[in-house]
């Protein structure tokens, strides 16, 4: 019955609500479907219909203890789609395991100047120019804060943190202070679990400086300094080569970092004709066209570094047998956002679904026990025993 209503549901959204949404300006669409989300946040009344229409919850194959926090399932909301963490309950009750909000900056920042989305349906991807726009990171933890004590119960909560988008911030020192300032805020809240730093937004002043293995090797130790006992995970980009992404790799290593993810926006729009992307349209694509660039450097850091980094899979992820083949190639846990716009939301269920289905196949107990088979080894742990809220 579920599974009938999970495919009800992915047919209205694809033949109904999408179509309608796909019609309007992507950052419109984008404003509406905020707006929709907050609304129904209200009606809590509606939570179960939409759990049990949506979500899909096995913590017994799906569930894992990861850098010493528990997530109900692998799949995350990728950063980039609630900049101000407005949305958490709602992404809590259509199944997500997990969601990383931001990017946060100290100082509030309008992004860049609009538009800042744009549509290639065909290749299943976004061009996204946004800037890194939001509150600032006091005015977002005052609303983490205002949530009721259980939206974040095993639904854990990953902040993401980036320099605030100004010409100032083309300083290292400046930059630094910013990324330390924020996690100076973050550090001691409850309510987030892990911390990510964005190293790898491409759409700023200044570019990406601490994706130079000096300067991030600088700014880590400044992060060191600060004692923060949360898991600390790095955004990483998709457009290195092997040898490039491995020097960043290598100097993260030496450092208090857990995880990685793998990874931001595919700057290459090289095969993409002008006619389909005109030249005066601003940003680097989401969604399908970083899956295999995503594929391949995750399967590489967990040949290289997968006893010692944690690796969250970004990139591409439409479907479960997408997700699955990340972690197969070493992603501990996935994140989305493309493919919720795409394939509508009932997507995350259906996904979770598909994953122990996939999982129990194979002969696997746990989800975990898939990390990295695809290099014929089992997972580096056994699969965690949930631990009481």
């Amino acid at each position: 019955m579920i599974q009938v209503l999970s495919a009800l549901t992915a047919s209205t959204y694809k033949h109904a609500l999408k179509p309608l949404l796909f019609r309007l300006h992507p950052d419109t669409a984008h404003q509406h479907v905020l707006r929709m989300s907050r609304v129904r946040q209200k009606l809590r009344f509606s939570d179960p219909l939409v759990r049990k229409a949506w979500a899909h919850q096995d913590k017994a194959v799906l569930g894992q203890t990861i850098d010493g926090v528990f997530f109900p399932n692998p799949v995350g909301l990728s950063a980039g789609f609630d900049k101000n963490i407005e949305l958490a309950p709602t992404m809590k009750t259509i199944g997500f395991g997990f969601m990383t909000g931001g990017s946060v900056t100290l100082h509030a920042c309008a992004g860049n100047p609009k538009p800042w989305y744009y549509r290639l349906p065909q290749r299943k991807a976004l061009v996204v120019h946004a800037g890194l726009a939001n509150e600032g990171v006091e005015r977002i933890c005052a609303r983490i804060r205002s949530y009721k004590d259980k939206t974040f119960t095993q639904f854990p909560l990953v902040v993401s943190a980036a320099k605030t988008n100004n010409a100032r911030n083309c300083d290292d020192t400046e930059a630094i202070a910013d990324y330390v300032g924020s996690l100076d805020l973050l550090k001691d809240m409850p309510q987030v679990r892990v911390l990510e730093l964005n190293i790898s937004c491409p759409n700023t002043y200044g570019g990406e400086p601490f994706t130079d293995p000096k300067r991030l090797d600088k700014l880590l130790s400044a992060i060191d300094a600060r004692n923060i006992t949360k898991p600390i995970w790095v955004k990483m980009p998709i457009n290195h080569s092997w040898k490039a992404f491995d020097a960043l790799l290598a100097v993260i290593v030496k450092h208090k970092v857990r995880g990685v993810t793998i990874g931001n926006l595919n700057k290459d729009r090289s095969g993409i004709s002008t006619k389909e992307l005109p030249p005066d349209v601003k940003g680097n694509l989401s969604g399908l066209p970083t899956q295999q660039l995503s594929d391949n450097l995750i399967a590489k850091t967990y040949k290289a570094y997968g006893n010692r980094l944690t690796i969250i899979g970004v990139g591409g992820i439409f479907t479960a047998e997408d997700a699955y083949r990340k972690i197969q190639l070493g992603a501990s846990l996935v994140e989305l956002v493309s493919g919720m716009i795409f394939e509508g939301p009932q997507v995350i269920g259906q996904i979770n679904r598909d994953l122990v289905r996939r999982a129990q196949k194979d002969g696997y107990t746990n989800i975990s026990e898939a990390v990295g088979a695809s290099h014929t080894r089992r997972s580096r742990t056994k699969p965690p025993k949930e631990k009481a809220a």
